[in-house]
């Protein structure tokens, strides 16, 4: 059975669960509709799972595991190998789905599902990634060594704003490691993650060894307290990011959230003016705003506010439409709340005196005049207890504030209670590295707007950003998605055996 919508005669077509690699209708009784943030046609409905089918789906991960853990490496790495390829040959189908649910262009759509894309091409390497150590002749005849095993059955939580990367941050890495997984993506655009599973089957994922949940915090709150689950891996806001990790941690899971943030990145009135302006719009307004490593604080040091006419004036530029069309810059945001929200808090900088430069309400694109759309806002004159600064909008709104010196723009970026991204563009090196050093964020792009890693690193957000101390792929999440076994060792043969007890704790 396929796992998209599946249209049954005279209704909305249904998101399917997964589970024990099969593509079934859900029996909730609270559905809710996949809405089109551009037209608001309604694209499917999904179903608010209980706790019944969430057990349902762990049972099934439970019981693959038994098999799954034992799979040669090889072997598994042979199936994401093969996912990639599939991948690569559906990327079109995929950023189609995912531009019709989630609202952001299809380039964007493409660049969203290629950066998940590299997780799966790092998966391949499990063989170097899972290698113990070994040290030989610790005590007379003895070897110590430690062994990296799966954990068993894996909960992955993940958000609206990137329906395609995030998963593949996920399951691709707990399977690969041996383990089992259930993931409930967002329920505002569920499509695209049924899309990747069943690219995942196709690629040879056994049955029960990847299954799907939807719902909201019933659903959320049975994998958190599921006593069969190991680890939960979550995405999104910081609210519901703080109560996973609480109920998970109680409950005796792992977790790992990243979270919220409010990133900022200093321009030196040295920087590159064309590079750095260009990166800066870039980055505040791509997805609309709606990223958790979006740049929606630039600080401007000493000249380099000169530059507010030239921010304004290439903001100005960007294309607003449905996704879909050549050229468009950015889509509309998620839904008509996420709407309302944002232009509450633009409402909220202007009644608390921060110059609103450019207003990107109230906009009619043709075509798509029930869209969810704003244009990209610009506000200047920025306080830091401003709502646009202490609140992360989630929309394309960029805010502006002006130091004098790099030291300020430091002092100001480590009050803040966030530390997910960061950045500095100038053309000094010693900016920059006192800049590296001092700031207290868990990643720093030099001349780089958003500095999300390669997955041969991990993702390294911290403070307010980030609960959990592994972060998501690279080396981090090998630590996070195995258990290490110590195994102290020593052979016997009759010309060697010790005579007497030894009833001291040293090794002899």
């Amino acid at each position: 059975m396929a796992a998209n919508p599946q249209v049954v005669t005279g209704t909305v077509p249904t998101v399917k669960l997964l589970i024990n690699g099969q593509f079934v209708e859900s029996k909730a009784k609270a559905w809710r509709d996949v809405v089109n943030p551009a037209t608001q046609e309604v694209l499917a409905r999904v179903p608010m799972c209980g706790a019944d089918e969430v057990d349902l789906a762990v049972k099934s991960a439970a019981e693959a595991f038994k098999t799954w853990r034992n799979t040669p490496l090889g072997a598994r790495a042979r199936v994401m190998l093969k996912l990639q390829e599939l991948i690569r040959r559906d990327m079109k189908k995929l950023a189609a789905c995912l531009t019709a649910e989630q609202g952001k262009t299809l380039p964007d759509a493409e660049g969203d599902i290629f950066r998940g894309l590299e997780v799966v091409e790092h998966a391949c390497s499990i063989g170097t990634l899972s290698l113990g150590e070994f040290a030989e002749q610790v005590a007379n005849g003895v070897d110590t060594y430690y062994l990296r095993q799966p954990i068993g059955v894996c909960a992955g939580i993940t958000p609206f704003n990137f329906p395609a990367m995030i998963p593949l941050w996920m399951f691709p890495m707990a399977i690969v490691c041996g383990n089992t997984f259930v993931m409930k993506p967002s329920e505002q655009d569920p499509m695209t993650p049924m899309l990747l599973a069943e690219l995942a089957l196709e690629a040879g994922v056994p049955p029960g060894v990847l299954n799907i949940v939807h719902g909201g915090k019933e659903s959320v709150d049975a994998l958190c307290t599921h006593p069969t689950i190991q680890a939960v891996s979550f995405v999104g806001s910081c609210h519901v990011g703080e109560h996973v990790y609480k109920l998970s941690s109680e409950n005796g899971k792992r977790a790992q959230c990243m979270m919220g943030a409010k990133n900022h990145a200093v321009v030196m009135p040295d920087a590159n003016k064309e590079q750095s302006l260009n990166a800066l719009v870039g980055a505040g307004f791509g997805a609309a705003g709606q990223r958790c490593m979006a740049t929606s604080v630039a600080v401007l040091v000493g000249d380099a506010n000169k530059w507010i006419p030239d921010i304004v004036a290439k903001a100005k530029t960007l294309k607003l439409n449905g996704g879909t069309e050549k050229g468009a810059d950015l889509g509309p945001v998620i839904s008509k709340q996420a709407k309302e929200r944002i232009e509450g808090l633009i409402a909220d900088g202007v009644k608390e005196g921060a110059k609103l430069e450019l207003d990107g309400r109230n906009q009619k694109v043709p075509g798509y005049e029930q869209g969810n759309f704003i244009a990209p806002t610009v506000f200047s004159g920025v306080k830091p207890n401003h709502k646009v600064y202490t609140h992360e909008i989630f929309g394309p709104v960029l805010v502006l504030v002006s130091v004098e010196t790099l030291d300020e723009a430091i002092e100001l970026i480590n009050k803040n209670p966030y530390g997910n991204g960061t950045g500095i563009f100038t053309q000094s090196g010693a900016a920059a590295r006192k800049f590296q050093n001092e700031v207290d964020v868990g990643q720093v792009g030099i001349n780089v707007p958003i500095p999300v890693p390669v997955p041969y690193f991990s993702f390294t957000g911290s403070r307010g950003s980030k609960l959990g101390d592994l972060g998501p792929y690279g080396k981090q999440v090998i630590q996070f998605y195995t258990q290490v076994k110590t195994v102290t060792a020593r052979w016997f043969d009759d010309s060697t055996v010790n005579p007497g007890i030894h009833t001291t704790i040293s090794l002899k």
